[in-house]
């Protein structure tokens, strides 16, 4: 099992959390697994980018992303090196720290 380390996040962990998963499984699964509610505005299929997470630790051991979901990404609201989409980023055997940015782009900054 892989342990990903949730950091803090106001709403949907406000206390951050750690949760076990099996290598395989995309971070958005394991997360909506373990009762933290990420968005997934399109049913985890890479056409939104309300899953985007910024992978703090463990980011190569991802698999890599394809194209659609870097040209997804480039709309991701506080956009960063180790963005990812959780529904296409799947985890492997190393241990990850990963954070939910504060606003997507169904969670805007007007609404805080």
């Amino acid at each position: 099992m892989t342990q990903i380390v949730v950091l803090p996040h106001s709403e949907y962990c406000p206390e951050g959390a750690v949760v076990e998963v099996a290598p395989g499984t995309s971070i958005c699964e394991a997360l909506l697994e373990n009762d933290i509610p990420i968005e997934h505005a399109c049913d985890m299929v890479c056409a939104c980018t309300t899953c985007h997470v910024i992978v703090k630790e463990g980011f190569s051991s991802l698999n890599p992303p394809d194209e659609n979901e870097e040209d997804m990404l480039d709309r991701a609201w506080g956009l960063n090196p180790q963005s990812r989409l959780s529904c296409q980023a799947i985890v492997a055997r190393q241990d990850l720290v990963i954070e939910i940015p504060k606003y997507s782009i169904n969670h805007a900054k007007e609404n805080h």
